[in-house]
């Protein structure tokens, strides 16, 4: 099961720049894992200003 990102998210895009398999881009209103794509390996996790990425 993928991260998720909560409505805390700034959409700074530091998480994005982060993920080794490109899982993470912009959506409407904040960003988004794409489950197909999220190895749940945590590297967004740790450069998240906001703690807005929350483990399965």
């Amino acid at each position: 099961m993928a991260h998720k990102i909560t409505e805390d998210c700034i959409s700074c895009g530091a998480c994005e720049a982060e993920c080794p398999t490109e899982a993470i881009s912009p959506g409407d209103d904040k960003y988004v894992i794409d489950p197909d794509k999220c190895t749940d390996c945590g590297a967004c996790v740790e450069v998240c200003p906001t703690e807005a990425i929350i483990a399965p």
